[in-house]
């Protein structure tokens, strides 16, 4: 339950439609809810914005559906991430109203509502078609937080020509996530550019001495365009949460201490 249900609770309790009573049966279940196995943290979204994130890659489909489950119910959209396309199947066998994504490897369920977000969309830049699948992650995480998004992708060094043509989108953007492998250098290439936040995303992609991702995330922390956010190595979800935080802020008010 995010903030503006709980406003919308409060102000139905205010009109009299809703009794106390059967306000706390709706929060009764929160802050968080113990399944044995985990505990649902129902507070997240409005703590951070974003509800909480299950991460899928070492949890049995049982486990994946019983928590996704739970946090559909407590009205929470739904993000699994790191979900292989056979244990994806397994997991829609028992919530059929999820979404499975194959190239990003997450399952979704997405609550109806407005665009968190009414500015320019968040761009998300690839150096190659094979950082495609942390692209995909990022844009879907994005999505669940109903932040638009704009893809440019295969612009990598080895033909910089090719995103000139989207400067003035990326000049515009509110930040800008950059996936990137091999060597790693278009997020230094794009952060002097442009003067939005830049969140640089290593991949794992590339021949022997790209070391699994390493050479690419040394070249970015390395980069002298300051100021690069870099998160770890194929952690599109990661990069998706600090543009989240940072718009955010953009976006809402500062809160005063409560005294």
């Amino acid at each position: 339950m995010d903030a503006s249900r709980i406003l919308a609770l409060l102000q139905e309790i205010e009109n009299g439609n809703v009794s106390p009573e059967q306000a706390l049966h709706q929060l009764e279940h929160m802050p968080f809810v113990d399944l044995g196995f985990a505990r649902i943290d129902h507070h997240r979204a409005l703590r951070q914005g974003m509800p909480e994130v299950v991460f899928g890659e070492s949890k049995t489909a049982d486990q994946i559906a019983s928590i996704g489950r739970e946090l559909i119910r407590g009205d929470s959209p739904l993000l699994v991430t790191r979900v292989a396309a056979d244990k994806a199947q397994l997991v829609r066998q028992q919530l059929p109203e999820l979404e499975y994504d194959a190239v990003a490897r997450v399952l979704v369920h997405l609550m109806p509502g407005e665009d968190s977000w009414h500015g320019n969309p968040v761009v998300i830049v690839t150096a190659g078609t094979s950082d495609l699948p942390v692209a995909e992650e990022a844009c879907q995480t994005l999505r669940v937080a109903r932040v638009p998004v704009a893809r440019v992708y295969d612009a990598g060094v080895a033909g910089l020509h090719r995103v000139v043509g989207d400067l003035p989108k990326l000049g515009v953007a509110p930040a800008v996530i950059v996936v990137a492998g091999m060597e790693g250098a278009l997020p230094s290439v794009i952060g002097g550019l442009i003067r939005a936040p830049i969140v640089a995303v290593p991949t794992s992609v590339g021949y022997g001495s790209a070391l699994h991702g390493f050479t690419a995330l040394f070249g970015m922390l390395s980069s002298c365009a300051a100021g690069l956010t870099v998160v770890n190595i194929d952690n599109g979800f990661g990069a998706a949460m600090a543009v989240l935080r940072i718009i955010y802020r953009i976006q809402t008010p500062e809160r005063q201490p409560v005294t």
